[in-house]
């Protein structure tokens, strides 16, 4: 299995045009016409992940983030990406992002927390294209619904239990109910006033400005759980894909912890 197959795989779950203008997803490093002797799987690619690839044999690594997103103009030991991008050169390792197109994707990362989460009807919140029979195949966030209504506090200790985060920014606790929540992995600050616009009780997403959490007061529960945390269970889309396009590659989910905030 040539890692090309494996690139085609990717893109027809989550065809590069759905990236954002400013994005850089697709192919970030390599030859493509490789065999693929093991793929890993991570949120971020980093120094440490491409020895952890080698450790494990795997000339492929898959990201969310992706590794070149701002222009290089040299290649040296001159900061954190130059020196990955060096270190994936040498050793012959390819690597490959999906990043806003997999956002916004059906049965992308939002749908992921959403899976997460245990939420039910599922649909885009603003969908932004549609198949010819007018079926909706993408949106920046979704909407979902509880099983049954929590109260605020639950559903905040549901998440973080659901989505492993150690904590939760929130909003003043709602004093009604939770069924209905919008999601945005990430940082999704621009999609609350649709949310609330979309009659969401909570709204979830990675990260968000500090002026963002105003005004918002008994409106929509707000619960923001970092970025790394929000998107991190994307290597398991990672995985479904390439086992059920590509089932002779051996994927790897990546040990390596590379979100770069702590909680103390």
């Amino acid at each position: 299995m040539k890692i090309k197959e494996v690139l085609c795989a990717l893109e027809q779950f989550a065809p590069l045009p759905l990236q954002e203008s400013w994005d850089n997803a697709g192919l970030q490093i390599g030859l493509t016409e490789a065999e693929v002797s093991g793929a890993l799987l991570c949120l971020d690619v980093t120094e440490k992940v491409i020895d952890e690839a080698l450790q494990k044999g795997c000339n492929l690594v898959i990201s969310h983030h992706p590794l070149l997103f701002r222009g290089l103009k040299q290649i040296s030991d001159q900061n954190d990406v130059q020196r990955t991008v060096w270190k994936a050169i040498q050793n012959a390792v390819c690597v490959i992002s999906m990043h806003t197109n997999l956002d916004s994707t059906l049965g992308g990362v939002n749908f992921k927390i959403a899976e997460r989460l245990g939420l039910s009807n599922i649909v885009f919140g603003a969908p932004t294209t549609f198949s010819a029979e007018g079926e909706p195949l993408s949106g920046a966030w979704v909407m979902g619904e509880l099983t049954e209504p929590m109260a605020a506090d639950d559903f905040v200790l549901h998440v973080k239990r659901q989505m492993e985060a150690e904590s939760a920014m929130c909003n003043e606790l709602l004093r009604r109910p939770i069924r209905r929540v919008a999601i945005c992995g990430g940082a999704g600050d621009f999609v609350l006033d649709e949310a609330v616009k979309a009659g969401a009780d909570a709204f979830l997403t990675g990260e968000m400005h500090y002026h963002q959490y105003f005004g918002y007061e008994q409106k929509i529960q707000i619960c923001v759980i970092g970025h790394y945390e929000s998107e991190h269970f994307t290597t398991e889309i990672f995985r479904d894909i390439i086992q059920k396009a590509c089932p002779e590659v051996r994927t790897e989910i990546a040990e390596t912890n590379t979100n770069p905030i702590i909680y103390l």
